[in-house]
């Protein structure tokens, strides 16, 4: 392993390359069939082509069972036909899903939904129906999904319910029947409405408005209970029971600040049995005394937070990740019956024995007082002082970042940098306060959390004051731009993935599809019918003047969220105001970088960048063949 020494510190750290950081993971995304007979997993095929594999389970059979061309697997999962699997694809990036059925024996697989332009999604599989499948598509409107049963051998779909214009969601019971609907109300809120049968007319049971959020979670066995997720009359999202025949809610689990997480449902009896919350880390309450022991026995198996990822329907036995932040993911099978784990196989098992760097929560305070919670990497050199740093900021905005190995914070970390991911105002997770208090606040005061994150480093002697960047992708994209516009003086570089430049324009091109949740935006972000000067006084694009440091840009051509026009009127703007820039478009990608190939030309590109802006180190460029990045 190449190594560079840093001359500042004359600490000699080995270079990580970034293929084994960015590259395509060995095996990953384990599923056990419903039989417990298979293992499917994701894995490259001697092209570098993410496939989905198979072996018997406790042997080493494994073949590749898909021959996916170009862009690679990322999704699948069994149907109840043995050895029978289904997986998502789209062209370039573009979303439009086509779903495809493979079998475990090989053979071609079969494009199940063989439409241009149409977004497909798997709504239900069943195990009293394993012939079928729910699957939604907007085939008759794109702005709308309505529900399909499809014939799993024949391709055959039927229509089965019709969307009304505004149902953003769908759940079906395990009769394989539509009786839940989520809706997206016109003031941003949320609507759940219910039917006993999908002969009856829908009823509304629960509305969200715009501060809070509720979804559903799936049915009992006898579909008397929905599970739902809300916050309403709460803080933080809580899960609950609502009693079908009288309305009835009855709390299951809930925590005063933090959001119910993941929800464990058991295979067949279709019952809660566990929920996680995550806090610095992720926490489990058992909500059912018959896993107790195992999630005892789970977390002795090995340090990091876990996940139960796969069941068998006999629930014999489990697939669980575990999650580290200073290795790759571990994937083990559980042995209910002797409560006993066996490895299978880890995501990257040349992260081994690398020199990853660990992951700390560390929180600090926002300027009008919010506690912003955070996850800091240090690289070895900061024992000696202050280091250059990145500010690392994750997108959505509704979502967060987690404790747990980040490919991105152990690159830079390891080449030099003090990496802080912030989960600013307006991230998922903490509570309803916390989200409403981002609303309209894009470029403002959550802007301002990302930017006290960096003074933080500041102050606690980490970074060097005049070597901080800002780097992210999407809404982290955005920021970075915010960053080196509104507040120039604390940035010495930006490197920008797939983020809007204008506020107006990115809520103007929206995907059809997301048009029953534009409301939502317009509540959270604003609505350029109504607050175009707002917007625009939100938007990096007319604030090019102001930017000193250089940035770099890449993008996806086929971005359907946010378009190639984002980055190429900012970039246009800032050349003709002679400003530093460096753009790369990548003519096979959408909403980020799913082929290994342009993952590592990127992360090559920003790399190189960054040393040059911040003094850090860097692994040689090289060729990387197959890439699609092209300078524009």
């Amino acid at each position: 392993m190449a190594t560079q020494t840093d001359e500042t510190t004359g600490t000699t750290v080995p270079l990580i390359p970034r293929e084994v950081l960015f590259g395509n993971p060995e095996r990953t995304s384990p599923r056990i069939s419903p039989d417990g007979t298979l293992l499917g997993y994701l894995a490259p095929d001697e092209r570098g082509v993410l496939q989905v594999w198979v072996r018997t389970l406790g042997a080493e059979d494994d073949r590749a069972v898909t021959s996916d061309p170009h862009r690679g697997i990322r999704f699948f999962t069994w149907t109840y036909n043995p050895g029978e699997l289904l997986y998502l694809q789209d062209a370039a990036g573009d979303e439009n899903w086509r779903l495809y059925r493979a079998d475990a024996g090989g053979g071609e697989a079969q494009d199940l939904t063989p439409f241009e332009g149409v977004q497909a999604r798997l709504v239900a599989l069943e195990p009293e129906f394993p012939d079928t499948a729910m699957v939604a598509l907007n085939r008759d409107d794109p702005r709308t999904h309505d529900v399909y049963t499809l014939d799993l051998a024949s391709g055959e779909l039927t229509l089965d319910t019709k969307n009304r214009g505004d149902i953003v969601g769908w759940t079906a019971d395990a009769q394989m029947r539509v009786r839940a609907a989520l809706v997206g109300r016109p003031d941003g809120g949320w609507e759940l409405l219910t039917r006993a049968t999908p002969e009856e007319e829908w009823a509304s049971v629960r509305v969200w408005g715009p501060e809070d959020e509720g979804s559903a979670a799936g049915f009992s066995k006898d579909g008397e209970t929905l599970y739902i997720v809300g916050s309403h009359d709460a803080n933080a999202l809580r899960l609950l029971a609502l009693d079908m025949p009288t309305r009835q809610e009855r709390v299951l689990a809930e925590d005063p600040q933090y959001d119910v997480g993941d929800l464990l449902i058991h295979p067949t009896e279709r019952t809660a049995q566990a929920v996680s919350f995550e806090r610095d880390r992720v926490a489990w309450q058992v909500l059912d005394e018959q896993i107790a022991a195992d999630f005892d026995a789970l977390g002795d198996v090995r340090r990091g937070d876990f996940h139960v990822v796969s069941r068998d329907l006999a629930d014999r036995t489990w697939i669980v990740a575990y999650t580290t932040d200073d290795g790759p993911v571990y994937y083990y099978s559980y042995d209910r019956s002797h409560r006993r784990a066996a490895l299978l196989f880890s995501q990257r098992p040349r992260l081994e024995g690398l020199p990853l760097r660990p992951m700390e929560p560390v929180s600090y305070a926002a300027p009008d007082g919010y506690t912003i919670h955070a996850y800091l990497t240090l690289p070895a050199e900061a024992a000696n002082g202050p280091v250059p740093a990145v500010v690392l900021v994750h997108g959505g905005p509704w979502s967060r970042d987690s404790w747990g190995f980040n490919a991105g914070a152990q690159w830079l970390a390891n080449r030099g940098y003090a990496v802080l991911q912030p989960n600013f105002r307006g991230s998922t997770g903490y509570g309803k306060e916390f989200l409403n208090a981002g609303n309209r606040e894009w470029g403002a005061k959550m802007q301002d959390d990302v930017t006290q994150g960096a003074r933080w480093l500041i102050e606690r002697g980490i970074a060097d004051p005049k070597r901080i960047a800002i780097m992210g992708g999407s809404y982290g994209g955005y920021a970075t731009l915010a960053g080196l516009t509104f507040t120039p003086e604390v940035w010495a570089a930006g490197v920008d993935l797939v983020g809007p430049s204008s506020l107006i324009t990115l809520f103007r091109t929206i995907p059809p599809y997301w048009e029953p949740i534009k409301a939502i935006f317009a509540h959270r972000m604003g609505n350029p019918d109504e607050d175009e000067d707002f917007l625009r006084s939100r938007s990096p694009l007319f604030f090019v003047d102001r930017i000193v440091a250089p940035l770099f840009i890449a993008q996806g051509a086929n971005d359907p969220r946010v378009k190639r026009a984002e980055s190429e009127q900012i970039v246009e703007a800032m050349r003709g105001a002679d400003k530093p820039v460096e753009y790369v478009v990548y003519a096979d990608e959408g909403h980020g970088f799913a082929r290994p190939e342009n993952r590592l030309h990127f992360y090559a590109k920003a790399e190189t960048f960054l040393a040059r802006h911040l003094g850090g180190r860097a692994e040689p460029e090289g060729e990387i063949a197959g890439h699609s990045g092209q300078a524009a």
